[in-house]
């Protein structure tokens, strides 16, 4: 395995639910363990552990929608961040972030419609086709400003 130094991602917030179905909110550190992260109504779901949406996705959706911006956590991300580089994430593959180490278990969740805060206020959700989902192989913690990288397996 060898990391894709062409493909950098950018940590912009980290965010967290007390309760599923609804918006997550930014906080300042994010500390992850094999079950996902600490403090996190998602922790333990199998295969979900950790959630990952990429800004520009957000603000793509907000312009077509016409809604107002959309803020970081709203979509249930518990890592927003930035993509540069030609690829996306394929299951399978890693992306480390500092010390954590995560598996890309799958892209697109089953949409939960009227359950879902989002799509209540603006009718859809990108995090259907486009969320990342992950284990975690090595935990550690993530701060906005962190930078990762994604590795091919």
């Amino acid at each position: 395995m060898a990391a894709n130094r062409n493909y950098r991602i950018t940590v912009e917030t980290v965010n967290i639910s007390m309760k599923k179905g609804t918006a997550k909110h930014p906080v300042s550190v994010i500390e992850l363990d094999s079950e996902g992260v600490l403090g996190d109504a998602h922790r333990g779901t199998p295969g979900r552990n950790v959630s990952l949406l990429d800004r520009a996705l957000v603000d793509e959706l907000t312009v077509s929608s016409g809604s107002e911006r959309i803020p970081e956590g709203a979509m249930g991300e518990n890592i927003t961040f930035r993509i540069s580089g030609p690829d996306t994430p394929r299951v399978g593959d890693r992306i480390q972030v500092g010390e954590v180490l995560m598996r890309v278990e799958k892209i697109g969740k089953e949409c939960h419609g009227d359950g879902c805060e989002i799509f209540r206020r603006i009718g859809r959700c990108v995090m259907p086709a486009s969320g990342i989902f992950c284990s975690v192989i090595r935990g550690g913690m993530i701060q906005p400003g962190m930078t990762g990288e994604l590795i091919r397996v």
